[in-house]
């Protein structure tokens, strides 16, 4: 029969509450009024016992008195929060001095109710501080399922972004390879201009942002070769004044390849500027010193000769 009516007021049997009064004969009269309810009750006599009883057990709630010997409510308060900041006590007193009412409330009492207490309105508020509670920690359980759910996706979509990112990439390196081996005297060079351009970022102290956007235009800057005839960029000897012009439109080609691409937006300069000199002698825009962006010039010490208009080789041959 208590336990039915424990389920019909919603009180729950793990709910345990401590009544402390050093009036024997009110905390029982409290201890049996909350076990009709559904709670099962523990009774202190003072602060001190009360505490004892904190210490080595649980308790939902507590319902104390003020004025008690050895220990008051307001230090068995104090002891409390200081242990269990979340921890609900109502306070129940003879004495309703507004100071010490307001240092209850001030100390996180949930109620405070004055002696001679009405036992249908502890009840009640026995009822809704422990409502407070079961809603308090649903909702900390919900935060924290929320937080390992985003937490999981989180993982999942950062996975998927190095992934992609990797996928990428090595899409870009095949392509930068498939573009060498049209000029078999610049095999390999789209690698070589990457692995030097980012040893130099990291000197520079370049961001991880910035040595990504690096890495992909180094890679890309003579993806404009694919615009130039096969004959001049295999061509074993010395070209021609036509053929080297044709040669210097391959930064421009390969920005008209790339600019349509929202993700190679900020990789256009160093396809662009590539071949641009610091004396201003370089193509295609002539661009000089500072006016330079800041990656347009990694290429030049593994620059492609042939594309600045020099032959070193014996049989006038291209030198990457």
């Amino acid at each position: 029969m208590r336990g039915g009516g424990a389920k019909e007021r919603g009180a729950s049997l793990e709910d345990r509450i401590l009544v402390v009064d050093d009036e024997e004969v009110i905390c029982s009269i409290l201890a049996r009024r909350l076990t009709r309810e559904g709670y099962s009750c523990m009774t202190a006599h003072n602060g001190k016992e009360a505490l004892n009883y904190f210490y080595k057990d649980s308790f939902s709630l507590i319902i104390s008195d003020i004025k008690m010997p050895e220990m008051d409510g307001i230090e068995l308060l104090k002891k409390v929060k200081a242990m269990h900041p979340n921890m609900l006590v109502i306070i129940v007193t003879a004495y309703p001095e507004i100071d010490l009412a307001l240092e209850a409330m001030r100390l996180g009492a949930y109620d405070l109710i004055i002696k001679p207490a009405d036992l249908e309105l502890v009840a009640l508020s026995v009822k809704k501080a422990l409502e407070k509670k079961r809603l308090e920690e649903e909702l900390d359980v919900y935060h924290k399922n929320l937080e390992k759910l985003v937490e999981e996706r989180t993982e999942k979509l950062q996975l998927a972004y190095r992934t992609l990112k990797k996928a990428y990439l090595d899409s870009v390196k095949v392509l930068a390879e498939a573009l060498d081996a049209k000029d078999p005297y610049t095999r390999g060079h789209s690698d070589r201009v990457r692995r030097m351009s980012l040893r130099i970022a990291t000197s520079l102290g370049f961001t991880e942002e910035r040595m990504e956007i690096l890495e992909y235009g180094a890679l890309l800057h003579d993806i404009g070769k694919i615009g130039i005839k096969d004959e001049i960029l295999r061509k074993p000897g010395a070209l021609t004044p036509e053929e080297y012009q044709a040669i210097q439109e391959h930064p421009l080609i390969g920005v008209k390849i790339v600019e349509g691409i929202e993700f190679f937006k900020d990789k256009i300069p160093m396809i662009r500027n590539h071949h641009e000199h610091f004396d201003g002698k370089g193509y295609p825009d002539g661009l000089t010193g500072e006016g330079i962006p800041l990656g347009g010039e990694d290429h030049r010490r593994s620059r492609c000769l042939r594309c600045d208009g020099e032959s070193k080789t014996p049989s006038g041959g291209h030198v990457p």
